[in-house]
């Protein structure tokens, strides 16, 4: 198991705080489910592929759940904690695998690729616990549009400024330490 010291911590608390920032800038309400459309999910990827996954994994989980917690949507809190979890996870672990070794924009499609998967849980994640937990059932399809939207925009987000990270040695080296 992964031990938390102090640098880590640090590291996950900064990107949580980026990630609860983000989701609450833009926020555009989706009126069939209660929910809204924001950027967090840019910065959660964009975490996903710059950290180790078990960091990104708690920064998403903890900075989107907040940012629900302090916009007062606290029946999406618990769903967004595990949804947004599972981005960062699913993101992190297949950038690893097909773009591990890849900088900059040759890392590009990796990224792509990685988002897309990630986003589609984002996507079937909210629309699963908008039906059957928060009971909206088939009126949590009115959501699915923008859900994809934010994904959409999330991978842009990350497309963009990564490769741009990525390309900081010093900075990466940060973000990788263990």
């Amino acid at each position: 198991m992964k031990k938390f010291g102090t640098f880590q911590v640090v590291l996950v608390a900064l990107f949580a705080a980026l990630i609860c920032v983000a989701t609450m800038l833009v926020q555009i309400p989706i009126p069939a489910t209660g929910g809204y459309v924001n950027l967090g999910d840019g910065v959660i990827l964009i975490a996903a592929f710059l950290m180790q996954p078990v960091y990104a994994v708690a920064a998403a989980g903890l900075g989107s759940m907040l940012a629900d917690l302090l916009a007062g949507y606290v029946s999406f809190a618990p769903g967004t904690l595990v949804i947004k979890a599972g981005v960062a996870l699913i993101g992190a672990l297949l950038f690893k695998t097909l773009g591990k070794e890849k900088k900059g924009a040759a890392a590009l499609p990796a990224m792509i690729i990685a988002g897309v998967c990630a986003e589609a849980l984002m996507v079937l994640g909210y629309f699963f616990y908008e039906a059957v937990v928060l009971g909206v059932g088939a009126g949590a399809a009115g959501g699915i549009l923008g859900n994809v939207g934010q994904g959409i925009a999330g991978i842009a987000v990350a497309g963009m400024v990564s490769p741009v990270l990525m390309k900081n040695e010093e900075l990466k080296n940060i973000l990788r330490r263990k």
